[in-house]
């Protein structure tokens, strides 16, 4: 990210309500910590015209649902700015393995080749990460480094600029989120996280797909094609 804040890549739907966050003190301690981390040589995943990918590809104005995750893949080609998504060709991380399990449990869609789910980003499925950026082989190495802060501002703008989202939270980091959402304006889905660890104590058989379509027809509103 650049200090200039004229310099940062980001759908106008959000960048005109976020630019009082981008002049913020903690955000400068951002980016100064993402600097020294490109200056000790750290690999730093997604890469910067990727961090803010979730907003370019679904403006505030187009979100439908947020599927919240905690923060990027750390393995080489992974992340690219899309919580839980990995660009085509890549291996599918065994998180999104599950996710395709429960998908084709839920609504009978095959498990797809890859693992791009831009197709639901561009349906307006928000797929944000709470922290926005990770380094190389070090999981949540990015935390409590101000992302924090950005995506519940982001949380509270959808929140408040939209009515009848469907937020899916997955596992406890994510529903700690849950405090920044209107229940009697939007719909929560709550249940543990999609990885291996946790996956078998209620994620398979939470039929999240199908609840939210449902919602989002009974609120008068195009359903998901979660079919990749």
């Amino acid at each position: 990210m650049s200090t200039s804040t004229d310099r940062i890549r980001l759908d106008p739907s959000w960048k005109n309500p976020l630019m009082s966050e981008f002049e913020q003190p903690y955000m400068a301690d951002l980016r100064s910590f993402l600097m020294s981390e490109k200056e000790r040589g750290a690999v730093v995943y997604p890469k910067g015209d990727e961090i803010f990918n979730a907003f370019n590809t679904t403006p505030l104005d187009k979100v439908k649902v947020v599927i919240l995750g905690q923060d990027p893949y750390h393995g080489p080609n992974q992340a690219h700015g899309l919580s839980f998504s990995v660009r085509k060709g890549v291996p599918l991380p065994p998180s999104l393995q599950n996710i395709y399990k429960e998908l084709e449990a839920d609504l009978g869609i095959k498990v797809a080749s890859h693992g791009d789910l831009s197709k639901w980003a561009e349906q307006g499925v928000l797929l944000l990460n709470s922290v926005l950026t990770v380094r190389q082989a070090e999981a949540a190495s990015h935390q409590n480094k101000g992302w924090e802060r950005f995506t519940d501002k982001v949380i509270d703008l959808v929140n408040t600029q939209r009515s009848g989202v469907a937020f899916i939270l997955w596992g406890s980091y994510a529903q700690a989120k849950g405090k920044l959402i209107d229940r009697k304006k939007h719909f929560v889905i709550t249940s543990p996280h999609p990885s291996p660890l946790s996956a078998h104590r209620g994620f398979f058989g939470s039929r999240p797909f199908s609840a939210v379509n449902r919602y989002l027809e009974q609120n008068g509103q195009s359903a998901i094609d979660w079919t990749l």
